[in-house]
């Protein structure tokens, strides 16, 4: 039931980058498509590893709500809030700034270069509203409440619809006003989480007057983020690295395998749903010290993410040249598309199991061994496969099983390391530990 509402949550966080790209495909064409649909792998290298703290944060928080420790729920609370301010402002200049630069070492093709250096400029002026809006998003989260960031981001998803027509399909002002679409709309649902919080009188209140860094709290927030920062950072960054071979064989391939990272993330909405709710489920309950729920929460979700991931699988696997025409109707466009989904989308049950048990492991305090994992399997097996592949055998398919290949090596190590450690009884030290530091 908590992961339902992240469910469609998601769902409508994937229509802003999705509308962007379908309105750009068919008012503006290719070049501008590609610009816009292949900027979610450097956006995500950017923004990730802010994000990956601001989830540890939300394990804390989630550790003391369940626990009924409020106060130091609060000084959590606002520690959040005011590494999400200063991270804003390092996200703001670090994006402006190194943008181009960037997107050139990418192999970005010339055609393509002014338009996405225009909207990633554009993107990273309003950063700070992406950044607060996961911040809110996730103490709302952590004490489990799903709902209110459902709403808020559908009321959001159609603004970014509105404005998406007006300014690029009325106005005809280009690919610039698509971002400023996203950060108009990306504010609204940050505003929206923030009245939320700052209005009604709950335990979880957040006052302005106590925005600060509590020096204790914030040790234990980088603690339980920082793996997850990496984690999200060196997945950004092996996926700029396959981006940018991407790039190598041009325009068209840039456009069709942006389109079907549009539908892909449609994908990933079972899977993100299960691992977020997973991670808020087993912090909350093992800070109340209720461990059965713990297990049969772990092996529901996984079960769940897993099943429902492959029948989008196989949904995207049949429907691709269908799904990639709506973007784009150039057929090379369509056939570089179709080809990627029909390499990795009957493989997401790997990519499942795999967010789940990292998901779990976070909840649990222990981000390590996911971190370790996926730096291992999705960016130092993933880069030097590509390397010495493509070198080999020149051809774009090659690249497409970069990812199958790296998510069934995560699995089995993660399926290894379970099979080896006896991860319920961890469970149960992980819940004595909590209720010793308790008492």
């Amino acid at each position: 039931m908590f992961a339902i509402p992240i469910f469609w949550g998601n769902v409508f966080q994937q229509l802003y980058t999705t509308v962007d790209s379908l309105i750009v495909g068919n008012f503006i064409g290719n070049d501008a498509l590609a610009a816009v649909s292949s900027s979610g792998n450097l956006i995500f290298l950017l923004v990730g590893f802010f994000n990956g703290i601001a989830m540890g944060a939300g394990v804390v928080i989630s550790k003391y709500f369940g626990a009924k420790d409020y106060k130091n729920m609060q000084l959590a609370i606002h520690t959040d809030i005011a590494f999400g301010l200063v991270a804003s402002v390092i996200l703001t200049v670090l994006g402006i700034i190194f943008t181009p630069q960037i997107l050139t070492w990418m192999g970005t093709p010339e055609s393509v270069l002014p338009n996405s250096i225009l909207f990633f400029r554009i993107y990273f002026m309003g950063v700070s509203a992406v950044v607060m809006y996961n911040i809110a998003v996730g103490i709302l989260q952590a004490i489990g409440d799903s709902r209110h960031p459902l709403y808020y981001l559908i009321i959001a998803s159609i603004v970014n619809v509105v404005l998406d027509l007006l300014f690029v399909g009325v106005f005809k002002l280009g690919v610039g006003s698509s971002a400023l679409a996203t950060v108009i709309s990306q504010a609204i649902s940050a505003l929206l989480c923030f009245r939320r919080l700052m209005k009604y009188d709950t335990v979880y209140k957040v006052s302005i007057r106590k925005i600060r860094f509590n020096g204790p709290m914030l040790k234990q927030i980088i603690q339980l983020g920082l793996p997850s920062g990496v984690q999200n950072s060196i997945i950004g960054f092996a996926n700029v690295i396959v981006q940018s071979n991407i790039n190598a064989f041009g325009v068209d391939a840039m456009a069709g395998c942006g389109a079907y990272t549009k539908i892909e993330g449609f994908a990933f909405l079972p899977i993100t749903c299960f691992s977020m709710a997973l991670t808020t489920f087993v912090g909350q309950n093992l800070g109340a010290g209720k461990l059965d729920r713990v297990k049969k929460g772990t092996k529901f979700g996984i079960i769940c993410s897993v099943t429902m991931a492959e029948i989008v699988g196989i949904i995207i696997w049949i429907g691709a040249p269908m799904l990639i025409r709506i973007f784009n109707n150039n057929p090379t466009v369509i056939a570089f598309g179709t080809k990627q989904a029909r390499t990795e989308a009957l493989f997401y049950f790997l990519l499942a199991f795999s967010h789940c048990i990292a998901g779990i492991m976070r909840g649990a305090g222990k981000a390590i061994v996911p971190m370790i994992t996926m730096l291992f399997s999705w960016c130092i097996i993933r880069i030097t496969y590509i390397t010495i592949a493509v070198h080999i055998v020149p051809k774009i398919g090659v690249i497409f099983w970069a990812y199958p290949l790296t998510w069934s090596l995560s699995s089995i190590i993660f399926l290894i390391y379970f099979k080896k450690v006896d991860w319920l009884h961890t469970f149960e030290r992980i819940g004595h530990e909590e209720k010793l530091i308790k008492e």
